[in-house]
């Protein structure tokens, strides 16, 4: 009876763990296991590979490139969803007429589709027919801006920044919520005793507010740097990666690299998960998550 009552928790998490396998862990298995195999652009596995796959993958001429992009790109959009967030979920924490309104209207960009959302801004940047550039025609700055047929998708250096803003757009709703939630968790004596001691807002802000939202904070960052740093839809969507690779992450990249080489894909895979285990681990060493609020 007692071993029997020791295995009972196994009924409860049997079924998570055996699904935790077969979702996470299973396939990351098969993606180190196709890194090193020779596999045709059918599927057809032909043979061991060795180390093949990988050297092919780094002797890639834009993949230094790619890399470095793959990291501004997080980093930009991580910065600044964290820093609007953070200013939103301050600003929706008070009370003023129509909060509930405002709150309700920050869910439609995360309740919609991210590529849905891609689509849309990819017709709204159209150099023709689109609506930024026919605001851009009444205000005068069609010329300023490089011509009518200026196209803001085609050029990296302008293609980029719409990039960023969009995957910006439909982050900053679950951060902010994260945020507010973790706002919700402060106990308003602490305001109080700040407001006793003649503590400046900045400075209750500082000393007080956001130490103690840094578990949320915590969250939310992971989260968007998994999200961010695995995102598809977005890019391929509104630009494929073009011109060249010079809008491509290396989760494009990979995704390119499959319909020629699937096992250098598989390689590149590898690369990602390495790599988003290194940015979280630096992130959480830099964050000092475990460190218990004073």
């Amino acid at each position: 009876m007692r071993r029997l009552r020791a295995l009972e928790p196994l009924a409860w998490i049997g079924p998570a763990v055996v699904l935790i396998a077969v979702v996470v862990l299973w396939p990351v298995v098969e993606m180190i296991r196709s890194s090193f195999l020779e596999i045709s652009r059918v599927g057809v596995v032909r043979g061991w590979n060795g180390f093949d796959n990988y050297d092919k993958l780094f002797a890639e001429k834009d993949f230094a490139d790619i890399m470095v992009r793959s990291v501004v790109w997080v980093v930009a959009v991580v910065v600044l969803t964290v820093v609007i967030s953070l200013a939103l979920a301050q600003l929706f924490n008070q009370r003023f007429p129509g909060r509930k309104v405002a709150r309700w209207a920050l869910i439609a960009p995360w309740a919609a589709s991210v590529l849905m959302t891609a689509i849309v801004f990819r017709w709204m940047l159209d150099p023709e027919v689109g609506v930024i550039n026919q605001i851009r025609l009444r205000l005068g700055l069609i010329d300023a801006l490089g011509g009518a047929s200026a196209d803001q998708l085609g050029d990296a250096s302008t293609a980029m920044p719409w990039l960023v803003f969009v995957a910006v757009f439909v982050s900053v709703p679950f951060t902010t919520y994260a945020l507010l939630a973790g706002l919700a968790t402060i106990p308003g004596d602490v305001y109080e005793a700040a407001k006793m001691d003649g503590a400046s807002r900045p400075r209750t802000y500082w000393s007080i507010t956001l130490p103690l939202l840094r578990p949320a904070l915590t969250v939310a960052v992971l989260i968007n740097m998994m999200n961010v740093f695995n995102s598809f839809p977005i890019i391929w969507a509104m630009t494929h990666g073009q011109p060249g690779y010079s809008t491509a992450t290396s989760t494009i990249f990979m995704f390119i690299l499959k319909s020629s080489d699937i096992g250098e894909s598989a390689a590149m895979s590898v690369v990602n998960f390495g790599m988003v285990l290194v940015i979280t681990a630096v992130f959480l060493k830099i964050s000092r998550w475990n460190r218990a609020v004073a």
